[in-house]
């Protein structure tokens, strides 16, 4: 084969693979949400709050405050979960989305709560942040179609898990422990499938709503 014939088969074989992975990417809801946002993914990663706990000098305070406040977020969001647990019959693997997701969110509520000794959260006092977090996921919940209460979940569980890989730290880090539990996350497990069964991927409620999260969990990075 002479050069020039080499060079028009490799550029058939990349224009080939490339169009293989438009069609995917078409196809392909889950992933375009992330790509929609990913600006704001990167701007969350250079907040103070999560730069500072990269260096390993972010006050002790501000960390407690930010689990505080997470603690209040699970246990509201859990509540909601319960409620669609039980209210989302149909369809099946939306209603088992849903139960999976309750069962998990409660054992991990439990843990968490046991863990730092709180009862409940009714005396904590929510930052303006988080109070708007927790008011959008109740505005998707009774506004909406259930797969979108789904959609409002996905940024939480993908930010996490993406930017517990990209801070760089030593185990000798005194927020390590942050990175370690949040690093090997596989919310594809839960949301691939369900999501590109049930919505198209120029669905624009689906990333109004995706993007709505993703700025609250910059906010809630943002003011801790």
């Amino acid at each position: 084969m002479d050069s020039a014939t080499l060079f028009a088969f490799c550029l058939i074989c990349i224009s080939s693979v490339a169009g293989h992975n438009d069609k995917q990417q078409e196809k392909d809801i889950y992933e375009s949400l992330w790509i929609s946002s990913l600006d704001l993914a990167n701007k969350t990663l250079y907040l103070d709050f999560v730069q500072r706990m990269e260096a390993g000098d972010l006050p002790a305070e501000r960390y407690v405050n930010f689990t505080i406040q997470d603690a209040y977020y699970l246990v509201k969001v859990t509540d909601m979960l319960q409620n669609l647990s039980t209210s989302v019959q149909k369809p099946a693997k939306l209603s088992r989305f849903f139960r999976g997701r309750y069962k998990s969110y409660s054992s991990f509520r439990d843990y968490f709560l046991n863990m730092y000794f709180l009862k409940g959260v009714s005396d904590i006092i929510p930052t303006p942040a988080i109070k708007k977090y927790v008011s959008d996921y109740e505005t998707v919940m009774n506004t909406k179609e259930p797969i979108y209460f789904a959609v409002s979940l996905l940024p939480c569980s993908r930010l996490w898990v993406w930017l517990a890989n990209k801070v760089e730290m030593k185990q000798s880090n005194a927020y390590y422990a942050w990175k370690k539990d949040n690093k090997d996350g596989h919310p594809e497990k839960h949301y691939k499938k369900l999501l590109n069964k049930y919505l198209n991927v120029t669905d624009k409620e689906a990333y109004r709503i995706f993007r709505m999260q993703m700025q609250n969990e910059h906010d809630f990075f943002a003011s801790s």
